[in-house]
């Protein structure tokens, strides 16, 4: 067994697939039934017993500078948050790395998945009935994982949180550190370098009911989930639209990001309204 020595949770992320909540405030920091999403995370872990819990910010750093006097955690800064892929946070706290929970800060657990003491590393997952986009994974008869692929049907797939025991947390440091100033690991998740090196990275899977585990990529995903959103998304843009336009809130649906084709960097996003469709630009407003 392997005490959990401190926590990871990632949050220096722009989230711009949750536009536009997430242009307004971090993703972490969206209250979902009636809790902080990092404030409940961090709560979990406490209960659980963890004693050192890091966040690693970047986007709006500041916003989550409160976190530190309200729940004695520690801040670390990500520079590289928009112009690296999550690699660059787990480069930021790799000198913590140990017996570590390395979380998201915009999961929502419904029940508690944290212990003080884990059997080995290990990566969450939920079973997919049908046909899936996420990343789905086999294992061998121990519960081993022995590959990672895009996309599957009747699948377990990644979701959640994840454990680095003493022994991973080692080999994967030596290997980001190997492979960090290549020009191509700047754009990948640190999973896709766990995935490109399964042989020497051992993982896994810790398998979770379906109704466990929770990750809202979209304002009209919170609000299945979370039904006061319908009505009242707590955007000042939405409602300043809403306004303009004479309808209620619940009447904008079918929110999607709108990127720059060239920066990929996120401008805005679009929307309908009554079967007409909308796009609205941060810096130019409503448009037909």
């Amino acid at each position: 067994m392997y005490k959990a020595d401190n926590a990871v949770i990632m949050a220096a992320g722009t989230s711009s697939r949750f536009a536009p909540l997430s242009y307004e405030k971090p993703k972490g920091l969206i209250t979902v039934k009636g809790e902080v999403l990092i404030e409940r995370q961090i709560r979990q872990l406490k209960e659980a017993g963890v004693p050192e819990i890091y966040i690693v910010t970047g986007y709006k750093a500041e916003e989550f500078q409160y976190l530190a006097d309200k729940f004695a955690v520690k801040l670390v800064h990500n520079p590289y948050y928009d112009t690296r892929n999550n690699n660059a946070s787990i480069r930021a706290v790799e000198d913590i790395l140990s017996n570590t929970y390395v979380c998201s800060a915009d999961n929502y657990f419904d029940q508690n998945p944290f212990e003080s003491e884990v059997d080995s590393a290990y990566y969450a997952a939920v079973y997919s009935n049908g046909p899936t986009d996420e990343w789905c994974m086999e294992t061998d008869k121990d519960g081993w994982i022995t590959s990672v692929t895009v996309g599957g049907s009747h699948a377990w797939y990644m979701l959640g949180h994840t454990f680095w025991d003493e022994k991973f947390s080692h080999a994967f440091r030596q290997i980001l550190d190997a492979v960090y100033d290549e020009p191509e690991t700047a754009d990948k998740l640190w999973e896709t370098i766990y995935i490109e090196h399964l042989d020497q990275l051992h993982m896994k899977m810790r398998k979770y009911p379906d109704d466990f585990i929770f990750e809202f990529d979209t304002l009209d995903e919170l609000r299945i989930f979370d039904k006061s959103y319908i009505n009242n998304t707590h955007s000042r843009i939405l409602k300043d639209l809403a306004s303009k336009l004479g309808v209620t809130e619940a009447d904008i649906v079918h929110i999607n990001c709108l990127k720059d084709a060239k920066s990929t960097e996120a401008i805005g996003f679009t929307f309908d309204v009554s079967g007409h469709h909308y796009s609205y630009l941060y810096d130019g407003g409503l448009r037909d």
